[in-house]
């Protein structure tokens, strides 16, 4: 028997792929993360599901059920929310299921940054502003940084930054960021992005903490979005669709 690691998204039950509607729906143990997953997602569970809300388990607890069912002849989707390649404790499973021979699939999901920019209406590259998007995060109670991956180190770079669960730490965040990015630079955060309940902030990076404080009710599952490509509107024009780019579909008669 399999259990199959789906990202269910990043809220909004629509932004699940058909390969991870599909495995829900013919799988009979459902194991989620119910702080994080929209119970309408549960919907494509096959009547009759064993279904799980993982968010108040240990680890030790949550592998234990995957044995149970697996033993029983039963597949298994374990649902996170986002994208499965980012914070979401996949390698920790893996492992434990490696160990026990276990078998597993893993179906991508649409990750939250994506969803914020969507929400933003923005590109996060544009040609000659910013080319590369940092995924990063702050310490907190789960995992600490390694001493190599500092905000400041990626903000030399002026890429575009998504910072990740580091809400509660905004004020800290827009302080390491300031002196390399300026205050006029554009920023943003974004609430439970696609969720009903989404939140869309946007400010001068040097305002946006008291932006922030002003919204009140934003105290986690936010993320920060910090970068020159987020205003800017007098950028060039890729020379992708440009006329007289030579490129393989276009110039030979085809």
């Amino acid at each position: 028997m399999t259990v199959h690691f789906i990202g269910a998204g990043p809220g909004a039950p629509d932004l699940l792929t058909l390969r991870g509607r599909d495995i829900i729906a013919r799988c009979p143990v459902c194991l989620y993360a119910g702080s994080l997953v929209p119970e309408a997602i549960l919907g494509h569970c096959p009547p009759g599901a064993r279904i799980v809300n993982t968010a108040p388990m240990s680890l030790d607890e949550i592998v234990a059920e995957i044995v149970d069912a697996t033993a029983a002849g039963h597949d298994v989707a374990r649902l996170h929310s986002g994208d499965l390649s980012v914070w979401s404790a996949l390698g920790e499973q893996t492992r434990r299921l490696d160990a026990l021979g276990i078998p597993y699939t893993v179906t991508p999901g649409v990750p939250s940054f994506a969803a914020a920019a969507a929400a933003l209406g923005r590109e996060l590259t544009l040609p000659e502003v910013a080319q590369s998007v940092v995924l990063t995060r702050t310490s907190g109670r789960a995992s600490a940084m390694p001493d190599t991956e500092t905000l400041a180190a990626f903000a030399a770079t002026r890429a575009t930054l998504a910072v990740h669960l580091s809400i509660h730490a905004l004020d800290k965040v827009v302080a390491e960021l300031l002196p390399f990015y300026g205050a006029d630079c554009p920023a943003a955060v974004v609430y439970r992005a696609s969720w009903p309940e989404e939140t869309i902030i946007r400010a001068p990076l040097g305002e946006l903490a008291a932006k922030v404080v002003e919204a009140a009710h934003i105290d986690r599952t936010a993320l920060i979005l910090v970068g020159h490509s987020l205003g800017s509107s007098d950028f060039r024009e890729s020379a992708l669709y440009d006329p007289g780019y030579q490129r393989r579909y276009r110039g030979r008669g085809e």
